[in-house]
């Protein structure tokens, strides 16, 4: 049962139409989650990971085409060294598997982030899984590790000067780190947690946006919570700034 419905709900069988091309998760509440299952709170992360590739496999089945998991901030480093040290071996461990696992069903990947401050390992295995999958295309899977929404557009803002080209908006994507991505239709954050904590700040300029009371490890494992987030994205109704056709004038026609 899902903690957020005061009673019972019915899915919709969601239209083709109303699918999210693009649905992004801010994967929170790991720690959380262990503590109140009395584990270890690093043991929330090795939670938040299984049947991590059941969870694509069903999106992507659905007609949503980009997934993108917001995995590691550019401000989690100021996590404690231990807890650091244990993500990026659960990074290179889980990226290896999602290779496999892209190979066999067809899936692109990309991960974002500046690789600057990662492993030297596991920076080889992101561009490893990059190229490896590139020219995959039943759907594209995206990790955001050491990531930063403004970041990311300062470095585009910088690399257009240093090319001296004047910017539209168009132009401007091809120097962000996601300019190949399509925009977020709809964000999904688990754990009560109301803010975008600067997440594809760009892409994120028209998503529908919903928060979920559910810790992200229970998420993972939950297709009925799966399911109403395309039930829930169906019935949002999006304007894009254009409003619904009406009379505004009250004059007769």
């Amino acid at each position: 049962m899902l903690k957020f419905f005061g009673k019972k709900q019915q899915s919709v069988q969601v239209q083709p139409d109303k699918v999210p091309q693009h649905i992004a998760f801010i994967c929170d509440g790991n720690r959380r989650w262990a503590e109140m299952h009395g584990m270890p709170p690093l043991m929330g992360h090795k939670a938040g990971i299984s049947n991590f590739e059941n969870l694509v496999d069903w999106y992507i089945a659905r007609g949503v085409s980009t997934i993108t998991f917001f995995c590691f901030s550019t401000e989690n480093w100021n996590r404690s060294e231990d807890e650091v040290n244990f993500l990026m071996d659960l990074f290179y461990t889980e990226l290896t598997k999602n290779m496999e696992h892209a190979l066999e069903k067809n899936l692109r990947c990309r991960v974002i982030g500046s690789r600057d401050r990662l492993p030297d390992k596991l920076a080889a295995l992101c561009d490893e899984l990059e190229v490896k999958t590139s020219e995959n295309t039943a759907g594209t899977v995206v990790f955001a590790v050491n990531y930063g929404g403004q970041d990311e557009i300062i470095d585009a803002v910088n690399a257009a000067i240093d090319n001296g080209e004047h910017i539209t908006k168009e132009t401007f994507e091809t120097y962000l780190d996601t300019g190949d991505l399509l925009p977020i239709d709809l964000m999904v954050r688990t754990s009560n947690e109301n803010r975008i904590s600067n997440f594809l700040l760009w892409k994120l300029a028209y998503a529908e946006l919903l928060f979920v009371p559910e810790h992200w490890p229970e998420l993972v494992k939950n297709e009925k919570l799966w399911q109403f987030t395309l039930d829930e994205f169906a019935k949002r109704n999006r304007r894009f700034g254009g409003g619904k056709k009406a009379n505004y004038m009250g004059n007769e026609k």
